[in-house]
């Protein structure tokens, strides 16, 4: 045991995420092709729209079920909503916030997108503080939005045109299925003002998707509504993400490979679980603290992974100079 655990310690995280992220993707994107369907309650944004998915975003499916009848809501018919959303629970509960940082396809696309920046030699954009605290509501804005509107549908409030606001306009709908060859989705639908307008926001909001994702890394993960939903049940899952602030020297290395920019995983040393809403559980932070034993990853209270200053003087090269860029 010991063995396997210096093993994960002393490991390139980059490459093993990397691997992980590309088969998760394959997985999600293409798995039709291979016979694989995992459901369609994945707690990842895996685009239903994309015909050849190995897995569908568990926003969809739950959108068009709140946005049956009232009196349907509250009947027998209801228990197919609750078994999707334990469907979901269970999903989530083993890999809690990881699910974002190693599997989500649209997480992934923006680690290529900060790649190809870095290619490029383009410094990265950052939010101050304020600006952060500010943004970080809009994902959970979307997710009301998203619970409420189709509820208002089966209440005759509004029209059912509102019945996938959410999907209509996430780059998720428009970007996943082009890996695919379908560009049926780079169009203005016109069959009514209401899928009009949610169509157009839709291209505006892929356009900024792409192009904030290449100046800031994980730029939608800011306003993600999945995010916000696992947030909210993060304290049930078996993975965790543990601080001993006691070893902290507040060196702030966490925080400066953070893609997220957060600074409590710096300056919080009283928390013992210091997992934000924020966080993707990339675990970069444990691979860039050269202290033994400050931050950890459990699951099921096993420690699986955690910062050691052998591990952290291998990965990050501390004998040379490196900047955000250059960190492995």
């Amino acid at each position: 045991m010991k063995r396997i655990r210096r093993f994960l310690d002393l490991g390139n995280l980059r490459r093993f995420r990397a691997i992980v992220q590309l088969v998760s993707f394959v997985l999600l994107v293409y798995g039709a092709y291979f016979a694989i369907d995992l459901g369609s309650n994945m707690p990842v944004l895996s685009c239903g729209y994309d015909r050849q998915n190995g897995g569908m975003c568990y926003l969809l499916p739950l959108q068009h079920q709140l946005g049956r009848p009232l009196g349907m809501l509250f009947s027998m018919a209801s228990i197919g909503i609750l078994v999707g959303f334990v469907t979901f629970l269970l999903w989530f509960i083993v890999f809690n916030k990881a699910w974002c940082g190693f599997v989500c396809p649209l997480g992934t696309m923006q680690d290529w997108l900060t790649s190809l920046r870095k290619l490029f030699g383009i410094r990265y954009s950052s939010y101050n503080q304020t600006q952060f605290n500010r943004l970080k509501v809009i994902k959970y804005v979307l997710l009301v939005l998203l619970l409420l509107l189709p509820v208002a549908i089966g209440a005759g409030l509004i029209g059912g045109e509102w019945r996938a606001a959410f999907c209509q306009i996430c780059p998720g709908r428009m970007i996943t299925p082009l890996f695919v060859g379908d560009f049926s989705q780079w169009t203005i639908d016109f069959s009514s003002k209401t899928t009009m307008i949610l169509t157009a926001l839709g291209m505006v909001i892929t356009g900024m998707f792409l192009a904030g994702s290449f100046v800031k890394k994980r730029f939608f993960c800011f306003f993600c509504p999945m995010s916000a939903l696992q947030y909210s049940f993060s304290k049930f899952s078996i993975l965790k993400l543990k601080k001993d602030g006691g070893k902290c020297t507040k060196c702030g290395d966490c925080y400066t490979v953070c893609d997220m920019q957060i600074k409590d995983i710096a300056d919080d040393v009283q928390s013992r679980d210091i997992l934000r809403d924020d966080c993707t559980l990339c675990m970069k932070c444990i691979a860039a603290c050269p202290e033994e034993g400050c931050l950890q990853a459990d699951i099921a209270g096993l420690t699986i992974f955690q910062s050691t200053k052998e591990g952290f003087s291998k990965r990050m090269q501390i004998d040379r100079p490196g900047g955000e860029d250059e960190r492995p």
